[in-house]
């Protein structure tokens, strides 16, 4: 029997996310970004739908400089203003009761007991349907904007994303004994203090005594997305994620990174299936193939060509506003965000790409186009190399996802490549078939770890 495949919705709490802009196209509503309700309506359309979750991307900071500044980003709106998807997770909770929410956040934003706090709240009002996609945030002003000098090196901001999750499992998993909460009316004893612990964590940048203020929640810790695709990233990846949202531009080079990074997890003590993959694609929908290629066409005409270079130039904080069009992507050297550079690399079959190969691959190289039919032949092509869910990107809000639920998504359960009722439970639950950690991931080592240890007598 096929694999189905998870379905999530890449947005971003923004006028301009991926696809440049298309705010003003009078058929999308992004431009109504602030208003909850847009966001509320769109959660139930992915649910009804049969999405497995909706997935905030998040900035805390302007891209990188283009043509000498940021005014630019203002002008077109390119992820600025930019609002807090936390913020809003709990009113689609209250909306839904399947679909999976999941958003963006990294370690500078905030010190990781609060964050743990919200997390498992969350998680709570949820019923188990949180999912945290770990970033370590690439842009220069992200970290201005929250007290330090500039930007950490690369690797560095990933040392600093593993000791903030060493402090977030120890809340999560070990502070709290699973029955330690009783609730007993009879005896009038709510919770047994012998099973809630201090963490008592001393590290570099955190001094955090414990205990968790929040009971176990029902996953206990959010499911863990992570996106990055350079070789420390995957690295970070093959050992803490879930799920890992990757970019790459056709299945040979998915199902390259895929058994890479399944090798390196299990270097690191995991299953080969701790992790699954979520390729990220855009799609247009026509009754045949020529009305396809004819809105593709359309499309390509109302995106902003410069928005897409200033956005990747951006994200690795290269000004690409000052190079001529041949000029070679590799000429810099920088400590933004390398996955787009890796993404480019394998886009171009190992030539060094220009600034040309940038505008072309980031408007077509992972849009599929046409009936759809012909979209779930590609999508087949992709679980067929090993991945096990699409993260699809929207031209506008909601119409791009209502077609692809109305059109796709039928013939997609017809061939098994969808599956066609929700499963009962967390998200957890209905992506691996299990609420908690499996025993394999380095979380997994915190439980019972702060239980009073019995001294032994001779």
């Amino acid at each position: 029997m096929a694999r189905p495949l998870h379905f999530s919705a890449f947005v971003m709490n923004t006028a301009s996310h991926i696809t440049h802009g298309l705010w003003r196209d009078p058929a999308g509503d992004q431009v109504r970004f602030n208003e909850l309700d847009l966001w509320i309506d769109l959660a139930k359309r992915l649910e009804a739908g049969g999405f497995d979750a909706i997935f905030f991307a998040d900035v805390v900071g302007v891209y990188g400089d283009y043509r000498g500044g940021w005014d630019f980003h203002a002008e077109l709106g390119l992820q600025i203003p930019s609002n807090d998807p936390l913020v809003i997770l709990s009113a689609l909770a209250a909306s839904t009761e399947h679909l999976g929410l999941a958003f963006t956040a990294g370690p500078i934003q905030q010190p990781p007991y609060n964050f743990a706090r919200q997390v498992a709240t969350l998680d709570h009002a949820s019923n188990g349907r949180i999912a945290w996609n770990i970033v370590t945030s690439a842009l220069s002003n992200g970290w201005r904007n929250f007290g330090h000098d500039d930007l950490r090196a690369h690797d560095d901001r990933y040392a600093l994303a593993d000791e903030y999750l060493d402090v977030l499992y120890k809340l999560w998993e070990g502070s709290w004994d699973d029955d330690a909460l009783e609730q007993d009316r009879a005896t009038g004893r709510h919770a047994d203090p012998s099973k809630i612990h201090a963490i008592d964590h001393v590290s570099e940048h955190w001094r955090v005594k414990g205990p968790f203020l929040v009971a176990p929640s029902p996953q206990r810790t959010p499911l863990l997305f992570q996106a990055g695709s350079s070789k420390v990233g995957r690295d970070f990846a093959a050992r803490h994620a879930e799920a890992q949202f990757i970019v790459s531009p056709d299945p040979d080079n998915a199902r390259t990174l895929i058994e890479d990074t399944r090798r390196l997890g299990e270097s690191h003590g995991r299953d080969r299936d701790d992790i699954k993959f979520f390729q990220g694609l855009s799609f247009v929908v026509g009754s045949t193939e020529e009305e396809a290629r004819r809105k593709s066409d359309e499309l390509d005409e109302k995106i902003d060509i410069h928005g897409q270079i200033a956005h990747f130039g951006g994200s690795l904080g290269i000004d690409l506003g000052a190079y001529a069009p041949d000029t070679p992507i590799d000429v810099i050297h920088t400590e933004g965000g390398q996955s787009g550079l890796a993404w480019l690399r394998e886009s171009t079959n190992g030539r060094t790409p220009t600034l040309e190969d940038v505008v072309r691959i980031r408007t077509k190289g992972s849009r599929i186009v046409g009936t759809p039919e012909q979209i779930a032949d590609g999508l087949e092509r992709w679980r067929d190399a090993g991945v096990d869910g699409i993260n699809v990107v929207n031209a506008t809000l909601p119409g791009s996802y209502q077609e692809f639920i109305d059109h796709v998504i039928p013939v997609l359960r017809e061939r098994g490549l969808a599956r066609r009722e929700y499963v009962p439970g967390t998200l957890r639950r209905k992506l691996s078939g299990r609420d908690r950690l499996p025993d394999s991931h380095p979380a997994a080592r915190y439980r019972g770890a702060f239980r009073p240890q019995s001294v032994a007598t001779g």
